[in-house]
């Protein structure tokens, strides 16, 4: 899968966030998104995603040459950030169960081959609200990382995560994106380290 900018800007009534983006995002890629805090990787994740309508320029996905229709655009993405919520008051059982019906997981995976990717054997039947704030993020990075779609979106992938955690997410990402376009934003270059193409949205001001 192909997302290709033309002159792509956005802006919040007379303030652009970013403008004059022309660039092309392939399948196999890593990309890095860099900034600081509010400089507007959120924003440009989002308009990558389709969530978001782009104020001036154009933005095309395609699929080997095939324009992908909008309506069908995010059963191609997996998107995984801090400010996307899990459903609280479901079990970590009901969440894979409702997550799967939406976007089926990679081949040869299920809902038990991701307990064991977490970890988590015994919280089966424990609700989301009750699970720690790092293993909140785990979920959402799974949940991401594990669906079966060509492009794999991440916003502050490390938030709430210790050293092993981020190990963990590394090792994810190493073995279950090879061929996917990869898009990572993040304020850490550490998050992204294993990123070969860099995009600092800074210069885009």
């Amino acid at each position: 899968m192909t997302i290709q900018l033309q002159n792509l800007g956005k802006r919040y009534r007379l303030e652009w966030i970013f403008r004059g983006m022309n660039n092309t995002f392939k399948a196999g890629e890593r990309w890095a998104i860099l900034g600081p805090n509010g400089s507007g990787k959120s924003t440009l994740l989002k308009v990558l995603s389709g969530h978001l309508t782009p104020s001036k320029g154009d933005i095309f996905f395609e699929n080997q040459g095939v324009k992908i229709r909008e309506e069908s655009i995010y059963k191609k993405i997996s998107y995984a950030a801090p400010y996307i919520e899990l459903i609280e008051e479901f079990t970590l059982e009901e969440v894979l169960r409702f997550h799967g019906k939406l976007k089926p997981f990679l081949p040869g995976f299920s809902p038990a081959s991701i307990y064991e990717l977490l970890a988590l054997p015994r919280s089966r039947q424990k609700e989301i609200r009750f699970f720690s704030s790092g293993m909140k993020q785990r979920l959402k990075l799974a949940l991401a990382v594990c669906s079966d779609t060509p492009v794999l979106l991440l916003d502050e992938p490390a938030t709430n995560l210790d050293v092993q955690g981020v190990e963990w997410y590394k090792n994810l990402i190493s073995e279950y994106a090879a061929e996917r376009l990869v898009v990572i934003a993040s304020n850490d270059p550490h998050d992204a380290a294993f990123c070969g193409l860099h995009l600092n949205i800074l210069e885009y001001k």
